[in-house]
């Protein structure tokens, strides 16, 4: 029997997840959506930064109005809650009206895609990112392994702000030793993340010929005192 992602997760009954890094967020965020609203969940799928208007699959509120999404949300589909679009983009909505909507409706998960990453690979966010929500409960912090053994500079967004935290040029190779650093570094993957929320590192895009690399990436991630456990998902982007 396949294991769901939400369970490899460790997701719980009620979540507020967001979801930042680079390598795959917006696919998470469909599949953990479409993943507990087949349960009978119901479940709000949104984002605080923005998001291409053709990665929306799920029926739109457009508003952020408890009343106006208790309304549109019903158990087993899950509901994009956003508030306009301009050139090819959609907006989301604050992270305190997130948390708002997590103790006014009945939703039993709030999905957040927290991050932007430009399609890269692996990041380190600028002084406003990420916009991860204060009543977060779990954050999912990504990165795609076919980063790994790569030039830096091809693979990472934000590359000056990865330079700032540890010391590499762009022309550097990103082993997994320096993406861990890159990963756990206060100012790098674990920026901004509620002292309360667990943290759960996800590793995608892994394949065989990048086992070794990912492997070696999972040890130093394991075990670190601010993360809850690392998941490796083999075949996901976007």
């Amino acid at each position: 029997m396949t294991t769901l992602l939400f369970q490899r997760i460790g997701l719980g009954s009620r979540e507020l997840v967001s979801i930042v890094g680079a390598g795959g967020k917006t696919t998470i965020l469909g599949i953990l959506g479409r993943e507990l609203a087949s349960s009978g969940a119901r479940v709000i799928l949104t984002t605080t930064t923005k998001m291409a208007t053709y990665q929306v699959t799920e029926p739109v509120c457009w508003s952020d109005d408890p009343v106006d999404i208790e309304r549109s949300l019903d158990p087993g589909i899950p509901l994009f809650v956003l508030c306009g679009s301009i050139h090819g983009k959609v907006t989301g909505i604050p992270g305190e009206a997130i948390g708002r909507l997590f103790t006014s409706t009945s939703a039993d998960h709030i999905i957040v895609e927290a991050d932007g990453a430009g399609s890269m690979l692996i990041k380190a966010p600028a002084e406003h990112e990420p916009v991860i929500p204060a009543a977060s409960t779990t954050v999912i912090v990504v990165v795609g392994a076919n980063a790994l053994g790569q030039r830096l500079g091809a693979v990472a967004h934000r590359v000056d702000r990865v330079a700032a935290l540890t010391g590499l040029t762009e022309d550097d190779v990103l082993t997994p030793e320096r993406a861990a650093t890159i990963l756990l570094h206060p100012d790098g993957g674990l920026k901004a993340i509620p002292e309360a929320a667990r943290v759960v590192m996800v590793i995608t895009n892994a394949s065989a010929s990048s086992e070794h690399a990912t492997t070696g990436l999972t040890e130093s991630l394991d075990g670190h005192p601010s993360v809850d456990r690392c998941v490796t998902l083999r075949g996901l982007s976007g």
